[in-house]
């Protein structure tokens, strides 16, 4: 049973007081009885706002229902159903134009693109693993990978395969640091760094093609540092002859380190599994630690266990003799809960919970405090980043925006200290994304875009009005690359270049990074300066493609170009249109969504596992979070509702996919199978989300996920 104890009128969880009253609070400033006034104050005034908000979501939904209801079985009329989107309010009325207002923006945000990661927050080794993830070893990255072709074969060093390595990575410097000349990396004996950068080669003495990109260099305990710069990001070369690769490099050189995850995003919301004070406690505790940057992990690896912590910055000398510092940690942003969810760690005055969203907002936020008031901390400019998802167009931004205003208030922060991401990923936001930013135009430092999410939100909006495509499939229709695009071009007319992220999704195969190395240089062609990776080893490879692309350039290319994609095309709905699928696909396309679900809320439920790399059907890692689960299950649900797959075929699917997962989670001592019973709590809550998945509100995973999991860990 939960203790709570009574603070003021609101009823907490006796956990979640003594974290904030013994741990949190302490060094901010700010008094107990003033955070919990707040708190209730945030709960009784916006919290009747939150609920009316999520009402105008169904009222909205039902009127699209009864739209499409009404038009069954004729075609559809894309002029008459914008018409109708603008008459009910789906559609607001487009502004002049403006530019956001943005300021004490970091760099990071501002002006260097390359990969960010995300990371649940309620996992220590994750989140320091991600916030270290700064810099990353391209030798490392190259050779435990299948980047090359092919992945390293037995456990000792394979000399051939390191030589491979190295060969591939100078030829990277090639391009990217070139040297004087036309030579070759591969062909320098020696580096002289100091006031002026030399390298020696057969030929001679020789520097940079361009001596600009040379920044600086350090030594330190028998390491030689020489510091590099392209495109804004930063190239360390470490020579030691004595270690690693440098006992056989001609020049000595034993690393090729690549600034790499610039930014992370430590997630409270898709990626984590929540429910209670409990869980919350750690999530809030984990950023509290990287905050004040006493956060540490005991990691057992190789047979050694040592303490995980968050790395301390360098320090360079630049060639007029100056010393500077060199950050070694991502810029860290914190992604706070969408709208919709509720959470039992604090109730109201009518013994309601609260808004977990309005919890999280001034948790987090009170947190960050102690990094604005440390020196060389996470923001430089004194901002906190708050990712806010799941909004549902310019009145929930606004309401955002709003709350975190009260926030500013409650803790005596400067207004606009807070800065707002808005995830680009609710058909509504997608549609009048233009006005979501004026909303936020003194706050507003990231949009981007999600393919799953947004995918599951425009299934669910148009429920009614057919069968939709297989998941696939949607990936090359009109709405998708509008949506892509028009995301970069009105992001780049409200003027968020050089103040503002502009982001693209995950890539979400880990094990697949040649794959990703071949087309993931496609987000920052796209003009975005910022897109998701699944790893730190990821992140180092993706960080080559912002050597490739110089995504400034290719901004202002693409803000003389003019808009591209249209409104139409977003509105284009990605129906089947009577196209007959062969009973092998629809078996293929049912099994692919039943296994994904079950293999992601298996762990979910069961284990309190929010996200992980999960094998596909084929034994493939994915990463798996709410997002492609409300996918896939609202794929599921459309195809039942318009009868192209019965209740039977599916659940036969759902226990034959059963089996398959459980084969695949055979080894984990913590797995609980499902066959051949099928009347876990997991498996049941597998079930509710495709069967009841047309009810939920916006198609979200969340309602049936948390219900489940509190059931599971009430028994």
């Amino acid at each position: 049973m939960t203790l709570r104890i009574k603070k003021g009128d609101l009823d907490v969880a006796q956990a979640l007081v003594d974290f904030v009253e013994a741990q949190a609070l302490p060094g901010t400033g700010v008094s107990a009885d003033a955070f919990w006034n707040g708190l209730s104050a945030l709960a009784h005034e916006q919290g009747p706002k939150n609920r009316a908000l999520l009402q105008k979501r169904e009222t909205i939904q039902q009127q699209i229902d009864a739209w499409h209801i009404a038009r069954k079985g004729q075609s559809h009329d894309a002029a008459a159903y914008q018409a109708f989107l603008q008459e009910i309010g789906y559609l607001v009325p487009e502004g002049s134009d403006f530019e956001v207002e943005t300021a004490n923006v970091d760099p990071e945000i501002a002006d260097i693109p390359g990969p960010q990661l995300v990371v649940p927050i309620t996992n220590a080794r994750f989140a320091l693993n991600a916030a270290n993830a700064r810099w990353g070893n391209l030798y490392d990255a190259l050779y435990g990978t299948d980047a090359l072709g092919d992945r390293p074969a037995g456990k000792g060093y394979d000399e051939a395969r390191g030589a491979r390595v190295i060969e591939w990575a100078k030829g990277f410097l090639d391009t990217s640091v070139p040297l004087q000349g036309g030579a070759k990396w591969a062909h320098v004996t020696a580096i002289n760094a100091g006031a002026s950068l030399e390298f020696v080669t057969s030929k001679g003495a020789i520097t940079l093609a361009d001596e600009a990109q040379y920044l600086g260099h350090m030594e330190a305990d028998g390491w030689r540092g020489i510091l590099l710069e392209k495109n804004r990001l930063k190239i360390e070369i470490l020579v030691n002859p004595e270690v690693g690769p440098g006992r056989t490099d001609p020049a000595g050189i034993a690393a090729v380190n690549l600034e790499s995850a610039v930014s992370a995003i430590m997630d409270c919301e898709d990626s984590v599994a929540c429910v209670d004070a409990e869980d919350k406690v750690l999530a809030y505790s984990n950023w509290l630690g990287l905050m004040k940057r006493d956060l540490t992990e005991e990691v057992s690896k190789n047979g050694e266990t040592f303490t995980r912590k968050l790395y301390d910055d360098a320090t360079y000398t630049a060639p007029d003799g100056a010393a500077f510092t060199v950050k070694c940690r991502s810029l860290m942003l914190v992604r706070n809960v969408g709208h919709l969810m509720t959470n039992p760690a604090v109730l109201d005055r009518d013994g309601n919970e609260i808004g977990e969203g309005l919890m999280d907002a001034l948790i987090t936020v009170m947190i960050a405090m102690h990094d604005l008031k440390s020196e060389g901390g996470n923001s430089a400019k004194g901002s906190i980043y708050i990712v806010k998802p799941k909004m549902h167009g310019p009145e929930e931004v606004s309401f955002s925006d709003e709350i975190f205003t009260r926030v500013e208030d409650i803790l005596g922060l400067p207004r606009n200290t807070v800065k707002m991401g808005i995830m680009d990923e609710e058909r509504r936001t997608s549609a009048n994304l233009k006005e979501c930013i004026r909303s936020a135009k003194s706050r507003v430092a990231f949009i981007n875009t999600g393919f799953l999410d947004r995918t599951g939100d425009e299934i669910h909006t148009s429920m009614e009005a057919g069968p939709f495509l297989c998941k696939g499939d949607m990936k090359s229709t009109p709405w998708i690359m509008s949506y892509e695009d028009r995301n970069v071009d009105i992001g780049l007319a409200c003027g968020l270049k050089g103040k503002a992220q502009i982001g693209k999704g995950m890539w979400a195969m880990p094990d697949m990074m040649q794959a990703m190395l071949e087309q993931k240089i496609g987000h920052p062609k796209s003009g975005a300066t910022c897109a998701w990776v699944p790893s730190p080893t990821a992140a180092t490879l993706h960080a080559m493609h912002y050597h490739h692309v110089d995504v400034h350039a290719i901004q202002d290319e693409l803000r003389a170009g003019g808009a591209r994609g249209t409104l139409h095309d977003l509105l284009t709905i990605p129906l089947l249109e009577g196209e007959n699928l062969s009973d092998e696909t629809i078996t293929r396309e049912i099994e692919n969504n039943a296994q994904g679900i079950l293999g992601y809320v298996v762990r979910w439920v069961d284990q309190g596992v929010g996200c992980s790399k999960v094998l596909d059907i084929n034994d493939i890692g994915l990463m798996e979070d709410r997002a492609t689960c409300r996918i896939s299950s609202q794929a599921l649900s459309n195809w039942l509702h318009h009868g192209v797959v019965s209740e039977a075929q599916v659940m036969q699917a759902m226990q034959k996919m059963a089996g398959v997962v459980d084969r695949q989670n055979a080894d984990d001592p913590l797995y609980t199978p499902m066959a051949p019973g099928f009347d876990g709590v997991a498996f049941q809550a597998a079930c509710d989300l495709v069967f009841k998945g047309r009810l939920q509100p916006s198609g979200y995973t969340e309602p049936v996920l948390h219900a489940r999991r509190l059931e599971l860990k009430a028994i």
